[in-house]
């Protein structure tokens, strides 16, 4: 496993030297996180997010179109203290990437069903390693007016990372950094030339207000496939996300467990 992270950024920098690259995107993401425990073996997991998108005039604008409502949400199996499973549904909302033409329908709506593996390492000098794999089911359309849905799977397989800076351990207060790399597979009947979807590098800053809410705001890299195989996109999205946890069993002395790197 010590060799996956290298051997993934060497990969990223091969396609990001050999194909043929593109800026095709700049964006902000704001996320609120939802995340809680109704007893010590089942809780609840929810993701939420404004998604805002490049004008068309202006690729660096980072804001000037509504790219996406996305709500991904499901139930947390806490199976012991180094495992976790969610699954649930999601719904997307997706925009026109041309608001004012009529050959694009304003909205387009995206179901999925989503589950996910959470691998939770023992710390190593303080730091907090997670090893997570999602899977989705996903029935998805163009903008473009009559257009068939399509249904696709995709694999995720993330790490991520949580390193205290002002203090020894994750706790009230505490200002972290949080590294992560992630690499998306796709498969579908229209998945043709380009199963691999996406690579993700996003890293940031949180800081733990109290038990219940923390604050994050970092910087994320994409670099996915299109269609035609040889060709590659690139993305810079800036996030900012709101994590809050609720816990239902009494234990007022703890943090919820926010996983931030989510």
């Amino acid at each position: 496993m010590r060799y996956f992270t290298p051997l993934v950024l060497l990969l990223a920098t091969t396609f990001y030297s050999k194909a043929q690259t593109q800026l095709a995107e700049t964006g902000l993401w704001n996320g609120l996180y939802l995340k809680g425990n109704f007893s010590d073996k089942i809780g609840y997991y929810g993701e939420h997010h404004l998604r805002f998108r490049n004008s068309q005039n202006d690729l660096t604008s980072f804001v000037g179109r509504t790219r996406q409502v996305y709500n991904r949400f499901g139930v947390n199996f806490l199976i012991n203290k180094h495992f976790e499973v969610v699954v649930g549904p999601t719904l997307v909302f997706n925009y026109t990437p041309q608001p004012g033409n009529p050959a694009y329908e304003k909205v387009t709506y995206e179901p999925r069903i989503w589950h996910q593996w959470l691998f939770i390492m023992p710390p190593i000098a303080h730091v907090k390693i997670y090893h997570q794999f999602r899977f989705e089911h996903r029935w998805k359309r163009s903008n473009e007016v009559e257009s068939p849905f399509n249904y696709t799977n995709r694999f995720r397989y993330k790490l991520f990372m949580y390193i205290p800076l002002n203090k020894k351990e994750i706790t009230v207060g505490t200002l972290f950094f949080s590294p992560s790399a992630e690499i998306f597979m796709q498969q579908g009947k229209s998945i043709v030339y380009n199963p691999f979807e996406d690579f993700r590098t996003y890293n940031g800053l949180g800081y733990i207000l109290n038990r219940n809410v923390t604050f994050f705001a970092g910087h994320m890299w994409t670099l996915g496939q299109a269609a035609s195989g040889f060709e590659f996109n690139e993305t810079h999205i800036i996030r900012l996300n709101v994590f809050i946890g609720f816990d239902f069993r009494g234990n007022k002395g703890n943090i919820p467990k926010i996983n931030i790197g989510y």
